[in-house]
């Protein structure tokens, strides 16, 4: 018998043969070596960098888990614990693996910059997997084949990688990114776990960042299994807790600019009441204590990024600090440094508690305006109209919300808008301002008139637009800026005579979703300053209970949708009149478009008031009043 022959029956008695008694975290301690292109401590692995690593890793090894499920923030090792798994199959029990990313071209890059470098560093690996440079067909981007198994590498997107040979190990990484199906074959996640039917021994790991809450398939998921939350030993009475945003007391200020500062940062102990700080919270033992420990054949664990070697608890508090009142940053931060699902209720439970709060404005503009923007939605017998003002932090004041009641169809009526967005508002100290953009729906009624009243004013210089608004999650506020066209038709004359006040006027796509979020996050802040939403009680100014009514008018719901649970806005009731809300969302937009510089706006608007303080008090005969403002982009405001 040759050399060949004989290398050949070893390695088959080998696949047959029991896997040595070694867990995988045991493994990784005497084999893994960190690649300096993944980590910032290259070198050999050491389990008690980050121990709570341990027992998600060793739970594949327990004959009565089939499922493990790890629902955390980023920067908290998920890609190093998958490689750890990926590596103990190839080295100790070799058998077919399937690793699935959301798409093709993440698993093309995950190869690259996470396996490729695993195999080269580890030396168990490199032995058993030939270099996927080399000539070994064997070896690929997408496939790696070593004595006894295969590893397949596929993206959530494509059917044939997850519709093919028997798989006894799937991991299944970042699955709240993965799409709905799977071309035409259905939910990937759900096509990958039939292919380990075969397999008694079978594992299936599924591993991500969660997104919204009950849109999120890491959640269900992890909500199946022992829920399993890694806490941390009292210093005081023992207890184990968890610790989470909800418990940490600090001290912070924000400079002009916006830039936070943070000290004197601990967390209480909500058992003892006990408070210490992030040093002496990261030197007691961990454990995993299981909310829901009956769970069969499912372990799942919860992370958050106050346990995390790879997280300080001064960056988790500045990082809050600059979201909180940003319903689009909160909602990352929540997700990736908390954790969790996002949950944005969407509503206020009534209109009396904005009513309450309105309070008595002086002038057309408070003190602290620095820009007024304005939303304009379209009727069919009518346009209504919001002008809103905006200082720093995005705090937001109501100026003035009217109607136009006449047929948009009518140039009268396009005139009668004229008279309101040319209108100047006035300080009390009789400093003024104009509207410095305004954006008008075009979605509905009376497009070709908005088209033909835009073209018109932007030929003249005016900041204002004609848009449309786009429904679904994912979309930024301002999506897209392009331009009008004719519609089409076969008589292109035609054509061209009907629909020439449609040619390059500028249109601007929302993704609306993006901004009722921010409203409704704005609306529930109690505190004035960044994120505050300011109303007057003034009669003429038109925020009434009908106004209020319209802006709660919507809240999320979820639906299926292509056998996903997706978020959309719906209206609370059929009656429900929502143009408060889309005004302020309009409004809002035409804010994000301009892209402003606060600091500055405030600088010119302190200088243009010493300068007109200085001056003396004007006579019969002076000369006029100064406009407070400043040029930016071309934008006079």
């Amino acid at each position: 018998m040759d050399d060949k022959t004989v290398a050949l029956f070893q390695d088959t008695l080998k696949s047959f043969a029991p896997a040595p008694d070694i867990k995988v975290s045991q493994w990784a301690e005497e084999n893994r070596v960190l690649s300096k292109e993944s980590s910032s401590a290259p070198g050999k692995w050491r389990n008690d960098t980050a121990p709570y690593q341990i027992e998600i890793m060793d739970a594949v090894n327990d004959p009565e888990i089939e499922d493990i499920v790890v629902m955390s923030c980023s920067q908290i090792g998920k890609n190093e614990i998958i490689n750890n798994i990926i590596g103990y199959y190839v080295d100790i029990d070799p058998c077919p693996i399937l690793l699935i990313e959301p798409t093709l071209e993440l698993a093309e890059d995950y190869s690259k910059r996470r396996l490729a470098p695993l195999i080269r560093d580890t030396k168990a690996l490199a032995e058993k997997i030939s270099d996927a440079k080399s000539r070994d067909s064997n070896n690929t981007i997408l496939s790696k084949s070593f004595p006894g198994g295969l590893l397949v590498l596929v993206g959530a997107n494509s059917p044939r990688g997850l519709a093919s040979k028997p798989i006894q190990v799937v991991i299944a990484d970042e699955i709240d990114g993965f799409p709905a199906s799977a071309g035409k074959e259905g939910d990937p996640l759900a096509l990958s776990e039939k292919r380990t039917i075969t397999f008694s021994n079978r594992k299936k790991i599924k591993v991500s960042t969660p997104t919204i809450k009950g849109a999120s398939r890491i959640e269900e998921e992890y909500l199946k299994g022992t829920r399993e939350k890694w806490k941390k030993e009292c210093p005081h009475c023992g207890a184990f807790v968890y610790i989470n945003i909800q418990g940490v007391k600090y001290q912070y200020e924000k400079d002009e600019h916006g830039n936070y500062t943070v000290w004197d940062i601990t967390f209480q102990c909500p058992c003892c009441f006990e408070s210490f700080n992030e040093y002496t919270w990261g030197n007691q033992p961990g454990a995993w204590i299981a909310d829901n420990p009956l769970a069969k054949g499912t372990r799942s664990f919860h992370l958050n990024a106050f346990v995390s070697p790879w997280w300080t608890w001064e960056e988790i508090i500045i990082n809050y600090l600059q979201s909180k009142h940003d319903a689009d940053l909160y909602k990352v931060f929540t997700n990736t440094v908390l954790g969790i699902s996002f949950e944005d209720k969407g509503e206020i439970e009534t209109e009396d508690i904005l009513l309450k709060r309105r309070e008595t404005y002086e002038a057309d503009i408070p003190h602290g305006v620095l820009i007024l923007t304005c939303g304009v939605d379209v009727q069919g017998d009518r346009l209504e109209y919001e002008i809103v003002g905006w200082g720093k932090g995005e705090e937001s004041w109501g100026i003035l919300r009217g109607f136009i009641l006449s047929d948009p169809e009518l140039d009268v009526t396009w005139n009668k808008l004229d008279e309101v967005l040319e209108r100047q508002f006035s300080f009390s100290n009789d400093l003024s301002r104009h509207i410095a953009c305004t954006f008008i729906d075009s979605g509905g009624h009376s497009t070709s008139a908005v088209y033909k009243y835009c073209k018109k004013k932007q030929s003249q210089g005016k900041f204002i637009f004609a848009i449309k608004g786009m429904g679904g999650p994912g979309y930024p506020l301002v999506y897209k800026v392009t331009r009008t066209k004719p519609d089409s038709s076969k008589n292109k004359k035609k054509a061209k005579t009907v629909n020439r006040d449609k040619e390059n006027c500028v249109l601007i796509i929302l993704g609306v979703d993006s901004g009722k979020s921010k409203i409704m996050s704005s609306l529930k802040i109690k505190d004035k300053g960044d994120g505050y939403c300011h109303f007057p009680d003034n009669d003429d100014k038109g925020y009434d209970q009908v106004y209020f009514k319209g802006l709660i008018s919507e809240k999320i719901v979820y639906i299926k949708q292509k056998g996903r649970t997706v978020p959309q806005w719906q209206k609370i009731n059929e009656n429900a009149r929502n143009e408060p809300l889309d005004m302020r969302n309009y409004a809002y937009a035409a804010l994000k478009l301009l892209n402003v510089d606060f600091n500055l706006l405030e600088a010119k608007h302190n200088e243009t008031l010493n300068v007109q303080t200085d001056k003396p008090k004007k006579t019969a005969t002076g000369t006029k009043k100064r406009k407070a403002g400043c040029v930016k982009k071309g934008i006079d405001i």
